[in-house]
Parts: structure tokens; sequence; C-alpha cells
């Protein structure tokens, strides 16, 4: 149940400051919602004080769940293991790249290889970086465009992945790195980091990397492109 009070004071402002030193939280912890506005006036406001209430509701702590990716991830759906169908989307795959690729560059180069039932793609080549985008954000829109191809017929889920250039393994040392680096900065400091806007599949690694840690905790805040993780030290430690 959400803490709620009226408070009072000769102004707005001050019925506000009284309620939230009451509360003990911050403005923005609180939603308001004026009772008796200062404005209003009548013959009798003249001959007694002026009181302002506001109503001050704690808002909800949607932190407080610690929406750690680590439990919001979905169970792994089991990838059915028929070799034919695999083999085929393979050629699809292989068939889009072989018209597609020369188009953008014709110096790039591509592998197809099939590993533990799961089509691997890598490419190569002078302009590749033009594939990789802005912190993977191209690179991961193809990996769905081939994903897309590779089941267009496929009686059941055929997991694809792509790389390019290994920007995948550069990319997972660097965030491993900042993740050891910003949790020793939180346990000098004492004070929580919140990165810059991550995917999922870069916030995984962010928590997977800290996840045995002793010291420091990690979730989630905001929505959608906005998503970030908070590296925080864990209390009492």
């Amino acid at each position: 149940m959400l803490k709620s009070i009226i408070s009072e004071g000769k102004t707005t402002q001050e019925a506000i400051d009284n309620g939230l030193k009451e509360l003990k939280v911050s403005k923005d912890k609180v939603e308001i919602k004026v009772l008796e506005n200062e404005n209003k006036k009548s013959f009798f406001s003249i001959l007694t004080p002026r009181v302002v209430k506001v109503e001050l509701t704690v808002k909800e702590d949607k932190t407080s769940d610690r929406s750690i990716e680590k439990r919001e991830e979905k169970p792994k759906r089991e990838y059915a293991h028929n070799i034919e169908d695999i083999e085929k989307a393979k050629d699809r795959v292989e068939a889009f790249l072989k018209t597609w690729l020369p188009q953008i560059d014709e110096s790039l180069q591509y592998t197809i290889t099939i590993e533990e039932y799961s089509i691997l793609v890598d490419i190569k080549g002078e302009s590749a970086g033009l594939l990789i985008g802005y912190r993977g954000e191209s690179l991961n829109a193809m990996q769905t465009i081939l994903s897309t191809i590779a089941n267009r017929h496929a009686n059941e889920k055929i997991k694809l992945l792509l790389d390019i250039e290994k920007y995948r393994a550069k990319r997972v040392k660097i965030l491993e790195e900042l993740a050891e680096k910003v949790s020793r900065t939180v346990l000098k400091t004492g004070k929580s980091v919140t990165l810059e806007p991550m995917s999922a599949y870069e916030r995984k690694i962010i928590h997977s990397k800290l996840q045995e840690h002793t010291r420091v905790e990690t979730y989630s805040i905001g929505e959608g492109d906005n998503r970030r993780i908070v590296i925080a030290k864990i209390k009492n430690k």
C-alpha cells in the first residue's frame, strides 16, 4: 500500500516542503495533489490565516524489485536438431549473402559453418565496419534479417549467430573490463554507477561478469532502448 499524507503550509511550496520533511523523501519520489490552492480566495479568507493543503503520495519504487536480467531471462529455447532443415537454412542464407554483399562492397568475404546445430556466419573485409554500426546496432539488425531468412521454411526454430570482424569477442572483452573498472569505483566511493543504455545482449555480459561478485550487485532500470544497468555496492559489505 502506498504511503500518503496531507500537509499544510502558508504557500503551496511550504506545504510541499513540510510534507517532504515528514515523509523524509525528495520531491521526485512523490506525487503531489493540491487540495486547497493558495490563490483561492473568499471573503472569509481576509479574516482567517491562509492555509494551503497538499496531498503527497510516495511513488512506487520500480527499482526495488531489482529487475535484474538474470531473473528476467526467459527459459532457453531448445532448438530442434534437424540437420536437414539446418542445411537448407544454411543454403538460403548463403544465397542471400552471395547476392547482397557484393552490392555493399565486392571485397567483403563470408564464411558459413554449422556447429552444434547452429549456423555461424562470419563476415570480413575492409568495409565490414559499415555493417557493424554504432555499438553493433547494424550487426544486430543484420543478424535478425539472416535469422528470418534461415527460418523462412524451417519446421523448427534454427539458431543463427552473426559476427563481423570478430566484433562480438572484442565487445565482450571491453564490457567485462568496464564492469571490473566500475565495480572498483563503486567500492571506492560507496556510490552506485548507472551505465549508458545497452542492448539486452550487452547487459547480460555485465550481469554475468559481476554475478559472483560478493560486494557489488547489478540491476536494470528504464525501458526499451533506454534500459541501463546500475552497479551498486551491497549494503553491509
